[in-house]
């Protein structure tokens, strides 16, 4: 913090490997978040395979776990 008592917003802390590091969660919005913290070339591709996976996989289910994006369907 400064001496305004201001914190210096800095988003999702980055890993060694780049990845942001996301809270687990179930549904799309945790896994929208973590492609959102995504740096560079790597949000363009987390995005577009997101987009991917939902035109293609019916009912699919999304959740964050272990700082990854996961995708499946329920029952598999």
């Amino acid at each position: 913090m400064n001496q305004s008592g201001e914190g210096k917003e800095t988003g999702p802390r980055l890993l060694s490997g780049g990845n942001p590091q996301i809270p687990k969660g179930d549904g799309d919005e945790p896994v929208r978040d973590y492609i959102a913290a995504m740096p560079g070339w790597k949000q363009d591709a987390g995005r577009l395979l997101d987009d991917l996976i939902e035109r293609i996989v019916p009912d699919v289910k999304k959740a964050v776990r272990w700082n990854s994006p996961f995708y499946g369907v329920e029952g598999q």
